[in-house]
């Protein structure tokens, strides 16, 4: 089977959103949605959203325009009006740190041996807002066993490219720059958590992390760091950007906790971007089945 790449597409046969919709929709009805199904070039993933009836993606101009992105300003609007000249290629990243083959990757060589996959997440904001969006992608534990890190790598830290002349939020002393996240090893080599390159079967737009993002999908949206230049991996927990930012009000976990309160707002109920009515916040936002034994033991409300 052929995997390609979303700059390999043709605009012709992109599947078109109503389309992709209702594919989703004949999928979930013939009760495969679940199942692995071949097609359009891609793997659609036995990763769908949730349980609740309701959902359904959230619309490309939705996904699209309504955005946290600080390095192309601080409103919702701002990442889409300021980050449309923005440089994505070439891209390197770069590998380092407690691993055997540290290099700096060419984006195009780092993806080639992967397979995209297809995959519709709950996406939750520490604002209490979310989307359901489909994203394509590569799982970073693919990656990472390319990497070979060694047992003494324990986390694995990313950061974001620091280029104050493109991104008009990092000339502002908004936050710590260079944006800095981190998982722990396990939390890299979970099956959902997955490397993006697009959404909607086209290649991801500016103003949502281009040219290549992370998703953690059982974690509110600021791990999701953006625009990733290096990746490392070490011994010693990392200091997320948020954490150096405000450590009272932003943790290195964190999990989706309906339990734990932002202290300027309540984490257990959210707002569906599109829908007026809010609805309850799901416990690791809906992934506990497949997360939550990674946090047996722990005081999640001291561990936020």
């Amino acid at each position: 089977m052929l995997i390609r790449k979303p700059d390999d597409i043709k605009s012709s046969e992109i599947t078109p959103e109503q389309s992709y919709l209702n594919r989703r929709k004949f999928l979930v009805a013939a009760g495969i949605a679940t199942a692995g199904v071949v097609g359009s070039g891609r793997l659609v993933s036995a990763f769908a959203p949730a349980k609740r009836q309701d959902e359904k993606p959230n619309t490309f101009e939705e996904i699209t325009h309504y955005n946290n992105y600080y390095e192309f300003g601080t409103d919702k609007e701002d990442p889409a009006n300021n980050a449309q000249k923005f440089r994505t290629k070439p891209w390197t990243v770069k590998v380092d740190g407690l691993v055997k083959n540290p290099a700096d990757y060419h984006l195009e060589d780092l993806l080639k041996p992967h397979k995209l996959e297809d995959r519709t997440y709950r996406f939750r904001c520490v604002e209490a807002w979310s989307m359901v969006i489909p994203w394509q992608g590569v799982p970073l534990a693919d990656m990472i066993k390319r990497f070979e890190p060694l047992p003494s790598a324990k986390y694995v830290r990313f950061e974001t490219i620091y280029a104050p002349d493109q991104m008009p939020g990092e000339k502002q002393p908004i936050l710590p720059w260079p944006y800095v996240e981190g998982l722990r090893m396990d939390e890299a080599t979970d099956p959902l958590t997955l490397m993006v390159t697009g959404l909607y079967g086209k290649t991801l737009p500016n103003q949502n992390g281009a040219p290549f993002r992370l998703i953690t999908p059982w974690k509110y949206g600021f791990k999701g760091i953006k625009a990733i230049t290096k990746i490392s991996f070490v011994a010693d927990q990392p200091k997320n950007t948020w954490q150096l930012a405000n450590s009272n009000e932003y943790g290195f976990y964190a999990n989706v906790n309906p339990e734990v309160d932002h202290p300027r707002w309540t984490q257990a109920s959210e707002r569906r971007i599109g829908q007026f009515r809010r609805q309850k916040t799901l416990m690791f936002n809906g992934y506990a089945a497949q997360v939550a034994q990674m946090y047996a033991g722990m005081d999640l409300r001291k561990n936020f």
